[in-house]
């Protein structure tokens, strides 16, 4: 596939209109930390009526198809929240929709997909990865949806940056969960439209981080990608597609520790009262390292949708 170009103002401004009956404006307050090494805010993306951000591309991407286009379905290739996000739509839609997901998924994301009535096919994680980089799994009908190298997706998911950088216009810095780079991707663009200083950071686990180590070579890397309760994000290598757009768009990648992620986590539901997944909580971790700077940050909590024994191990002190 030939590389992506980023979605221009005018086209996140339009998916904002197009997906604005389907997605909630979600709140940004303030973290709760007296000696953080920031004024840190949280985007609370585990608002959303499936728990992650990931239903407004889902939203914009289907929306801009036509009817007969969907008439066979739909499937995407997700560990929950895409799928989530496509299956809400599809729902809507009144079309079918299947998802392939990885073996480690989550029980709690696998349990909402099929409660939104689609249909579950698990393949281990390397098959997974290839449908990601093929866009096709043999066997299953319908439109796919790739869940990050589309420019409909992107572009929906750009209008969290529009709604940040109205309620936060100072803002100096934007962390992101990097999972494939669409999510930071449509942010940036957004941001470097509307107010080309502010910084965008990927936020990445240590045991998967492909672009922190693409970004050290100057080129797409493949790395050994070890299974966390960081679920949502870190692959096996870069996408290709989204390597130029992601290097011209983003300030770096900011990578933390498993560990680091736990204890935001309880961080989070302890001072803000705010439930996250691994994902959603490495960009607060990230930002608690001071390596966003010491301006004024905003935190992308991209998800809340993690497993009630993971969440229970975090809260008493461990680690999933």
């Amino acid at each position: 596939m030939r590389p992506l170009e980023a979605p221009r103002l005018e086209e996140i401004r339009a998916a904002r209109e197009r997906i604005a009956s389907t997605v909630l404006r979600t709140p940004l307050v303030r973290l709760q930390v007296n000696d953080a090494p920031a004024e840190i805010h949280l985007k609370l993306e585990n608002l959303q009526p499936i728990g992650s951000f990931k239903l407004r591309g889902a939203a914009n991407a289907m929306r801009l198809q036509p009817r007969d286009a969907l008439a066979r379905g739909v499937y995407t290739a997700s560990a929950g929240n895409m799928a989530q996000g496509v299956a809400w739509n599809a729902r809507l839609l009144g079309v079918p929709c299947a998802v392939v997901v990885p073996e480690h998924a989550p029980r709690t994301k696998l349990d909402a997909i099929e409660r939104l009535g689609a249909r579950l096919v698990k393949v281990p994680f390397d098959v997974w990865w290839s449908v990601l980089v093929e866009r096709s799994y043999p066997g299953i009908e319908g439109l796919f949806i790739h869940p990050v190298s589309d420019l409909a997706v992107i572009a929906g998911h750009g209008t969290i940056g529009l709604e940040i950088l109205e309620d936060l216009p100072n803002v100096d810095a934007i962390l992101v969960p990097y999972g494939g780079g669409g999510l930071s991707s449509g942010i940036a663009a957004a941001a470097r439209a509307l107010k080309p200083g502010v910084k965008v950071f990927a936020c990445e686990v240590a045991t998967a981080a492909p672009l922190a180590a693409s970004l050290a070579a100057g080129s797409p890397r493949s790395i050994e990608h070890k299974p966390s309760f960081v679920d949502g994000i870190g692959g096996k290598s870069m996408l290709a597609e989204m390597w130029p757009m992601v290097r011209e768009l983003l300030a770096g990648s900011i990578t933390v520790e498993v560990a680091e992620a736990a204890a935001v986590v309880r961080l989070l539901v302890e001072r803000n009262r705010v439930v996250a997944e691994g994902a959603g909580a490495v960009p607060v971790a990230a930002a608690l390292t001071g390596r966003a700077g010491s301006g004024t940050v905003a935190c992308v909590v991209s998800g809340g949708n993690i497993d009630a024994e993971k969440l229970t191990k975090i809260l008493a002190g461990g680690i999933p």
